[in-house]
């Protein structure tokens, strides 16, 4: 297996349902990826020394699922300086609003990239991660992440609207 470029974490078991998509759209891209549950207020521990060993493991950036507070996001990047992707999770009683504007509404200082909330994110985040690794110089994964582009493209332009009733 490679060595894995991005980290794909999450709350809880409970958030891989959206994070699975994340997973899927990497490994769609022949992006190397590790998977594991971080969470900020049960395992704070846990969550720093993830944080602070992720570069010299050899991760390029961190795609974080929260739900709720959602802290996962902007605790990471306050203990690393590699780029971390905020991920909102559905929540159950605010439908994900609370976790989207608890990753985006970060202080000055500590960015946390915010994509939107559930499934798309979760996909528009690993493309983002994908985009990242090959602007850094990843020519095999830029050619890569062109062809995915294409395929949407004629994707599009194959679809027909039926006639009217």
């Amino acid at each position: 297996m490679a060595q894995p470029l991005v980290g794909v974490v999450m709350g809880s078991n409970s958030d891989w349902e959206v994070m699975r998509h994340a997973a899927a759209q990497l490994r769609a891209l022949g992006v190397p990826f590790e998977r594991r549950v971080v969470s900020a207020h049960r395992t704070p521990d846990l969550l720093f020394q993830y944080a602070e060993t992720a570069a010299s493991r050899g991760l390029r950036c961190i795609i974080a699922g929260a739900g709720g507070a959602a802290h996962l996001p902007g605790m990471l990047a306050a203990k690393t300086l590699l780029p971390v992707l905020g991920v909102p999770i559905p929540s159950r009683y605010l439908k994900g609003l609370d976790s989207l504007l608890s990753i985006v509404q970060m202080p000055k200082g500590v960015p946390v990239a915010t994509f939107a909330i559930g499934e798309a994110g979760a996909a528009n985040a690993a493309l983002f991660a994908a985009a990242l690794l090959a602007a850094a110089g990843d020519a095999a994964l830029a050619a890569r992440l062109e062809a995915f582009r294409a395929e949407q493209e004629a994707a599009v332009l194959a679809m027909t609207i039926p006639e009217e009733e």
